[in-house]
């Protein structure tokens, strides 16, 4: 069952105070948002990343449905990875080598009556239900790896010589496996799709203020990416932030549907 919904969405991307070129690229077309957060630097993180958004872009005219959904990310992504591969092998490096740029990929789709959310990287998903703000994602990092590990503390992370390593990426040796998580569009009415250049600078609780504070979508983007800009903008910043702002036809958002209901697609976590 189709349930056409009311969206209203915003983005804002800033090269920040340090760096020379913006690798962060976004898409803000309903019912398809992105966040790729670009890496290589002068070998063209920002083609990389640029090349998801393409490929994403190409998604809007695709008929989603609760038994595709996932289905249409993956063959996304594995059409980004083909892409930069095929780049990589018709052009130089920097150091002469061959180019080896890559780029992270945050998603949200809105598919009938749920979020369709899924990660491929350090960039992250946060979901606001009930005036709460949920970090939805887990980061593909080294330093994430040893907070699940028990060995190094969340705040500890938030200052690791090796914060920046990813360990999954589109444009590196390994298959596409992205993390899926499913939210029902009843109980989370604003998702926000950011970068790390936002997240290394501004912390939960400071995002949560700001999401908090504006109630209109481009509003809270740009306050994001200016709060991470004054925390000191050593990295590209993007936010992309997602409202449902109503239901057509009789739906409304006292009516919730009945959580054994919400399509799970494979790898998928609540």
């Amino acid at each position: 069952m189709n349930v056409p919904v009311e969206l209203r969405a915003g983005g804002a991307t800033d090269v920040g105070l340090v760096r020379e070129v913006n690798e962060d690229s976004y898409l803000v077309d309903p019912p398809v948002f992105v966040v790729a957060d670009g890496m290589g630097g002068h070998d063209g993180g920002d083609i990389a990343s640029q090349i998801v958004v393409e490929e994403f872009g190409r998604v809007t005219g695709v008929g989603l449905d609760a038994g595709r959904g996932a289905e249409v990310v993956v063959e996304t992504l594995r059409r980004c990875q083909h892409r930069l591969d095929e780049y990589g092998d018709t052009h130089r490096g920097s150091d002469g080598g061959r180019w080896r740029g890559g780029t992270t990929a945050v998603v949200a789709l809105v598919v009938e009556d749920h979020w369709l959310l899924a990660n491929l990287g350090d960039s992250r998903i946060y979901a606001v239900g009930g005036g709460e703000l949920v970090r939805v994602s887990v980061d593909h990092s080294l330093v994430q790896e040893l907070v699940d590990a028990g060995q190094i503390t969340e705040e500890e992370a938030a200052i690791h010589p090796e914060r920046h390593i990813v360990t999954r990426a589109l444009g590196g040796p390994d298959d596409v496996e992205p993390d899926f998580f499913v939210l029902p569009l009843v109980d989370f009415e604003r998702v926000l799709l950011c970068s790390d250049g936002v997240t290394g600078m501004i912390g939960d609780d400071e995002i949560a203020g700001l999401l908090a504070g504006s109630a209109d979508p481009d509003e809270a983007a740009d306050r994001i990416v200016a709060a991470a800009l004054s925390a000191g903008g050593i990295d590209n910043a993007t936010a992309v932030v997602v409202d449902v702002v109503g239901w057509a036809g009789d739906r409304t958002h006292d009516s919730r549907p009945d959580p054994e209901s919400v399509p799970q697609p494979p790898g998928a976590q609540p």
